[in-house]
């Protein structure tokens, strides 16, 4: 039986595994501004499917708990040359909902096209350039500094910064999944593999989700 440890505390529980430390540090960041809401477990190195099957399969105590969380996130950027790991990566996902019971549990993919900056840069304004190559990346991260010139990846004071503006952040975040209406975005079913998820894996459009744990974060009850 489990041993019950997360469920001690009447908030929300959520797991998260990272793709880098621009992910790591802002997970940081929402854990704190939000630590009334919800208890978030950051794991200690990145990765993200692979990881969680490898975690799953060899530490007791996160398949003893398992059960108790609420939710696992997996932080990370669409690629158009990943697109073809969708497939892979359910299955690394299969002994750890095997673990969970579906109407009890949700896997959550926070995904942002091409680099996590993008996501930020939708904390000051709505944009929707294309986040291809590098030099793509570069002008997004180059525009973010336009409104925090600190910003490095995996500071945590200027991506704190970032993090304060999520309210905005939610509203442009919705803004670049309703715009993708019209070009075929399904429409979101399901706890798990949805197919707007499958079809926004594969890289072809500008958009975040990540706003979606920010808002479900922000409506959670504040507890003692």
């Amino acid at each position: 039986m489990p041993r019950r440890i997360l469920k001690k505390n009447p908030k929300k529980a959520i797991y998260v595994f990272w793709e880098g430390e621009s992910e790591e540090v802002y997970t940081k960041c929402i854990k704190e501004a939000f630590s009334k809401r919800a208890t978030i477990y950051t794991h200690r190195e990145k990765g993200t499917f692979s990881t969680a099957k490898a975690f799953y399969r060899g530490n007791t105590k996160f398949r003893e708990n398992l059960p108790e969380y609420d939710e696992i996130w997996f932080f990370f950027d669409t690629e158009l040359d990943k697109a073809n790991q969708w497939e892979t990566n359910w299955e690394c996902l299969e002994e750890v909902l095997a673990a969970k019971h579906p109407n009890d549990f949700r896997i959550r993919l926070l995904m942002t096209s091409g680099c996590v900056e993008y996501w930020f840069l939708l904390h000051y304004e709505k944009v929707a350039p294309v986040i291809i190559s590098p030099a793509d990346k570069g002008r997004v991260q180059e525009q973010l500094k336009t409104y925090v010139p600190t910003y490095q990846k995996g500071d945590y004071q200027s991506t704190q910064m970032i993090a304060e503006q999520y309210e905005k952040g939610i509203i442009n975040g919705r803004w670049s999944l309703e715009r993708l209406i019209p070009e075929g975005l399904p429409q979101k079913r399901g706890k798990v593999r949805a197919p707007r998820d499958h079809w926004l894996y594969k890289g072809e459009h500008t958009f975040t989700t990540v706003h979606e744990a920010i808002e479900y974060l922000r409506n959670l009850p504040e507890m003692l």
